[in-house]
């Protein structure tokens, strides 16, 4: 069996850390897909089950040099019962034997245990029972949130640990550079530690000074080297490479100084080594701030979901977490409360602000049988509602899956960036030597001058930047479509909207209601318009015809008293024939009316009139003369005419597929100015019909609601589901709309246009650097009479290239669709 699952990978620092955990999971046996994704650092697989298991994906993953973390569930429990520290100890023994269990640990003060674990192997109802079992009572605390927060919490740790290795490498640094450059630049130096006089002196000072900054940016050393001995060397290999080189030989300068030959204490680079780990320190630093925002959609929506629910229990109101509500618990919801999970209302009305959920500003009025959203707020009525999905079936819960496994995946301009940065530091690697080497044999004949180059080249060619060009774009991009109630299922969706040129939209519930309404009500001799539907709504009183249901509506919406009737006769494919308080009515199309012998006079026209409007007319009479006519349809909901205006305005083609006939679907298609109909589709038919549009050379987006859009859906370039729709057809498409409201269709493509050119920009600028950077490094200007690059200023170079790169996605956050 297929399976796709997502791992969280620790210690990937560039682009080509990223390629390399791709390559040796890829050749994995069973291995569909594989994907990693620098930002969130995660690994992404579609793999055989019965080939492959999470072990064995673990190992390939620590053999290339990086750790993979099993998903644990993290959760706390309050224990109750315990006494002493021997009662937190047995709970921690028999927890911990439990089989999947990772981490137990029990606090007595605050009578809470955390406990790490997976969920495949042990469930947080056998953690209770053992505690049961043990003599004690434990409770879950913690809700869905848990692993998020836990996850928050470790971004903030490592943001508070980049700091402290910058700040406490600053310290260090800034005086090195004072004593190294100083005299340079003109600054007086101490006499007790001027290299002419005490050269001993000036390059111990040094020495002491950089080999704390080197022991605080060891990590660089310990990650980039095990990757280089690996044969996968990345970005901190470079970093490693050029900041030893740079040591060394400055260690091996200080050595000869002190032997005696004093002409060695001009040629030192610890300077070099320490400003350059500093800086990059720095922007990892600023990466890790930047990260931590691409990511705050999730953290948004993971905090909409209330803590607890009020479920009615033999009777009674008790208070329980959410996470225990089951199926079929009854629960109340007072004004002003969080709704805890998806239900349908049994009892009471009130207005439901689904604002967080679906976008929509104005509160949505909710009675008996209406479904109500987990997260969504009451605002004034009281009632109670069965749930009916609950945990991880909520929307919510569904919306933060999407949202992640969106934010996870890869666009295919990614592939891009990917290949280059796959053999980038080898090659990098490769330039550096021969460019030192170069330059002492056919140059300057100078190791200093070689081994600046080589540092220069080393540091400021780190394909970070590449690496992260289009992940954040995508988290950001995916994250503001969540919160505009668009969710795009994948990068690769998010990508291909942009290139849509047509747009076909299904008839019935995506650019009309979807309920047939009353109209037009037009009546004969001295008849109200009131009393003429009346008559026709008592007279449709048990029908189950939609036209029917659609009058009967009409009148209980004006609380009009509907009389009983007499009598009630169906005449197929004509109408009926009623009797009402000895009254008979005739109600039907225009053959009974004829076969009656009911003259229709210049009733005709008018009825043939409002066919062509897309309206379905419905003729009254009484055994021997006309009453009326009453028309029915289903109206175009207020968003369609903007939405396709805008979308002509985008320069879309905007089509329509519909099972009615051609002048039906030719009226309605004239009042919102669909550009072309295709009308007498049978449900099946429907992917045929976007399959023949793509037969042109279009990239076609289909929008529908019904399952019967499902296979459409999945034909189209680029599926686009109602949220109001049914599930399959949301499971069937790559952008879920939350609202109903069509929008929507153009905010998912200016949302795909702004993020695609939000990816070139980084790209763009991710390649000119490297592209200007490695010769500007390798010495070219020097060639030509013109400066040489510093290693330090390599060094600020390559952190500010991430850093900016990050800035720019980040500006996707402004993001707003025009109206």
């Amino acid at each position: 069996m297929t399976e796709k699952n997502n791992y969280k990978i620790e210690g990937m620092t560039c682009a080509s850390c990223a390629q390399t955990i791709e390559k040796v999971t890829a050749k994995l046996p069973g291995v569909v897909e594989s994907s990693v994704n620098l930002a969130t650092e995660k690994l992404s697989m579609t793999y055989d089950t019965a080939e492959l298991n999470d072990e064995t994906i673990a190992k390939a993953v620590e053999d290339a040099g990086y750790h993979l973390v099993m998903e644990t569930s993290h959760k706390q429990y309050d224990i109750e019962g315990m006494t002493c520290a021997s009662c937190a100890q047995t709970i921690e023994k028999v927890v911990g034997k439990l089989e999947g269990i990772k981490t137990v640990n029990v606090n007595l003060a605050t009578e809470k245990m955390t406990v790490d674990f997976d969920e495949s192997l042990v469930l947080s109802t056998d953690i209770v029972s053992a505690v049961e079992n043990a003599g004690y009572h434990a409770k879950e605390s913690l809700d869905q949130e848990a692993q998020a927060d836990l996850d928050k919490e470790k971004k903030e740790k490592h943001i508070k640990e980049m700091w402290r290795r910058f700040w406490q490498s600053a310290v260090l640094t800034v005086p090195l550079l004072y004593i190294a450059m100083g005299e340079m630049v003109g600054l007086p130096l101490p006499e007790f530690i001027q290299p002419m006089i005490y050269p001993e002196r000036f390059a111990v000072l040094q020495l002491v000074l950089a080999l704390p900054v080197i022991i605080i940016g060891r990590a660089f050393f310990m990650v980039g080297f095990k990757a280089l001995f690996k044969g996968h060397p990345n970005m901190d290999s470079l970093v490693a490479l050029g900041t030893s080189a740079a040591f060394l030989y400055s260690l091996y300068g200080t050595i000869m100084t002190l032997l005696g030959s004093e002409h060695f204490v001009m040629n030192l680079y610890y300077e070099s080594a320490a400003v350059i780990l500093t800086l990059i320190t720095l922007g990892k630093y600023f990466e890790a701030v930047s990260k931590g925002k691409t990511s705050e959609a999730i953290k948004k929506l993971m905090g909409l979901a209330p803590k607890t629910a009020m479920i009615i229990k033999d009777g009674k109101e008790v208070e329980i977490s959410v996470d225990e509500v089951k199926t079929g618990d009854i629960i109340v919801v007072k004004p002003g409360e969080k709704i805890p999970v998806d239900g349908v209302i049994v009892s009471g009305t009130s207005a439901v602000d689904e604002a967080m959920i679906t976008g929509e500003s104005m509160p949505v009025e909710k009675k008996v049988g209406d479904k109500v959203i987990g997260a969504s707020i009451n605002k004034n009525g009281s009632f109670q509602f069965e749930a009916t999905k609950v945990g991880k079936d909520t929307t919510l819960s569904q919306i933060i899956k999407l949202v992640e496994d969106a934010q996870g995946s890869k666009a295919p301009i990614a592939q891009l960036a990917d290949k280059v940065s796959g053999v980038f530091v080898p090659i990098v690697i490769v330039l550096a030597i021969l460019a030192g080497v170069a330059w002492f044999f056919l140059g300057q004949e100078s190791w200093i001058f070689a081994l600046t180059i080589t540092i220069s080249v080393l540091v400021i060619a780190c394909p970070c930047a590449l690496g992260l060009a289009t992940p954040t774009a995508i988290m950001v991009g995916t994250g503001k479509g969540a919160e505009n109630g668009v969710l795009i299922k994948s990068g690769d969706a998010l990508e291909t909207t942009h290139k849509i040129k047509t747009i076909v939209f299904d008839k019935t519930g995506t650019i009309t209601e979807g309920k047939p309404v009353v109209t037009d009500i037009v009546v004969a001799g001295n008849l109200t318009e009131d009393t003429l539907l009346t008559l026709a709504a008592a007279a449709e009183k048990g029908s189950e015809h939609p036209l029917g249901e659609a009058i009967v509506q009409a009148a209980e919406e004006k609380n009009f008293n509907l009389s009983t009737l007499d009598s009630f006769e169906a005449i197929p494919g004509h109408g009926i024939e009623v009797s009402i308080e000895g009254q008979i009515l005739i109600l039907g199309n225009k053959k009974l009316m004829n076969q009656r012998n009911i003259a229709l006079g210049g009733f005709e026209e008018t009825s043939n009139k409002l066919a062509q409007e897309g309206k379905t007319p419905m003729y009254i009479g009484n055994g021997s003369e006309l009453l009326g006519i009453i028309a029915v349809a289903d109206t175009i909901k207020p968003s369609s005419i903007k939405a396709i205006d805008k979308l002509h305005r985008m320069g879309i083609e905007v089509a329509m597929i519909t099972g009615d006939n051609r002048r039906t679907a030719e009226a309605i298609a004239k009042q919102v100015g669909i550009d072309r109909v295709l009308s007498d589709v049978l449900p099946e038919d429907k992917a045929n019909e976007v399959k023949k549009l793509q037969q042109e050379g279009k990239k076609v987006a289909m929008v529908g609601d019904g399952i019967n859009d499902a296979p459409a859906l999945a034909q189209a370039d680029i599926g686009i589901a109602i949220g109001s729709g049914t599930d399959v057809a949301m499971e069937s498409a790559d952008i879920v709309l939350m609202r109903s409201d069509l929008m929507d269709v153009p905010t998912a493509i200016e949302l795909s246009h702004a993020t695609i050119k939000n990816i070139k920009e980084n790209l763009f600028w991710a390649f000119a650097y490297n592209t200007l950077g490695i010769p500007v490094a390798m010495g070219v200007l020097y060639l030509f009479g013109g400066p040489l690059l510093n290693p330090m200023i390599a060094g600020a170079a390559m952190s500010f290239s991430s850093v900016s790169v990050l800035l720019n996605a980040l500006r996707l956050k402004r993001f707003k669709p025009i109206k």
